[in-house]
Parts: C-alpha cells; structure tokens; sequence
C-alpha cells in the first residue's frame, strides 16, 4: 500500500465506524425502514471498497 492508499483506508474506518453509529440508531429507533437499507447499503460499499483497497 503506497500513502494515498492508506490515508483513503483511514478515512473509509472513520466512515464505517460513523455509519455503524447511525445503523445501529436508526434500527433502534426504526421510523423510516429506507433509511436503514439506505445506511446498510452505504456501510457494505465501504466495507467492499477497504477490502479492495487491502
């Protein structure tokens, strides 16, 4: 991994802590199911994308 690649997997584990955050808040709360596939479908491409990138 050369230094470009590490600061955009730093800033992906940032991103996925966040969206983990506001997964496991709207699950609890559960107003608008879209906002949960939503933050789901958001969280698996950057899951996918880090892989890529290991």
């Amino acid at each position: 991994m050369d230094k470009r690649d590490k600061k955009r997997a730093d800033v992906l584990k940032q991103k996925l802590q966040k969206l983990q955050q506001l997964l496991s808040a709207a699950k609890a709360q559960m107003d608008d199911p879209v906002e949960v596939r939503s933050l789901e479908k958001q969280t698996a491409e950057a899951k996918a994308e880090l892989e890529k990138l290991k």
